[in-house]
């Protein structure tokens, strides 16, 4: 009998979740400290979240003057070493959706043998692009992978344009806006295992219509500003930036 045989094997599928950052100069500080304390302290967690038939891989891009992968291929969530991002340059958006673009596709990131699910895109800034972001945006937005992913965005204190980030959500109500390093700290956790969560499983039926991934994950952003009034966007508790 061969080493395997009376057991069934587990044909896991791929999900990745991309962290999409702003590096510019004006992330210096608090800002990029808690970004690089939050999503490493939260890596461990992301298996539990994703659940046991999901192999779930992370993927960081950083974007300042440019934009540059942290690592060459998306990374199992729990052999993901995270490396200490720093703040420096302008605001390359454009060319990060370019970028992001160019992987998001079976002959890229998403290689699966198994097949992927559609990936979790969370993009975190905290102000203006400064390159011609629109024509990156247009062709994300002809992705499919793009059209079916789970889009989340930070706006990292009020000089964050919330309608480039709107652009890239879809919806206004999968735009976050932080002002206070602990909001920053809470909302990245909160939205990477919600989102690993909810992208790993099944679409639900509700009142008869099937419920989006997208949807879900406004339903729980709501369903987080209201358990916690500190998360709300609105509030303005604590030290700001």
């Amino acid at each position: 009998m061969g080493l395997h045989d009376g057991r069934e094997e587990i044909v896991k599928r791929q999900l990745v979740l991309f962290f999409i950052i702003d590096t510019s100069g004006s992330m210096m500080g608090s800002k990029i400290t808690q970004v690089n304390e939050a999503i490493r302290g939260v890596l461990p967690e992301l298996p539990d979240a994703a659940g046991a038939d999901i192999d779930l891989k992370v993927a960081c891009l950083k974007f300042s003057s440019g934009c540059e992968w942290m690592y060459p291929t998306p990374i199992a969530a729990e052999s993901f070493s995270w490396q200490e991002v720093q703040a420096d340059g302008v605001t390359d958006l454009g060319a990060a959706f370019e970028e992001l673009n160019n992987k998001l596709s079976k002959n890229a990131f998403l290689t699966a043998p198994s097949g992927s699910v559609a990936p979790v895109l969370f993009l975190m800034s905290d102000g203006e692009p400064t390159d011609d972001y629109v024509s990156g945006l247009n062709k994300l937005k002809n992705n499919n992978w793009y059209k079916n992913a789970i889009k989340v965005a930070l706006a990292v204190g009020d000089d964050a344009n919330k309608d480039v980030l709107k652009d890239f959500t879809g919806n206004i109500e999968a735009v976050i806006t932080v002002r206070t390093p602990e909001a920053l700290r809470k909302w990245i956790r909160k939205v990477s295992v919600t989102s690993s969560m909810i992208g790993s499983k099944s679409q639900p039926a509700s009142d008869g219509q099937i419920q989006t991934k997208q949807d879900q994950m406004i339903d729980q952003i709501k369903d987080i500003e209201q358990s916690d009034p500190d998360l709300s966007q609105t509030s303005t508790s604590g030290d700001d930036w």
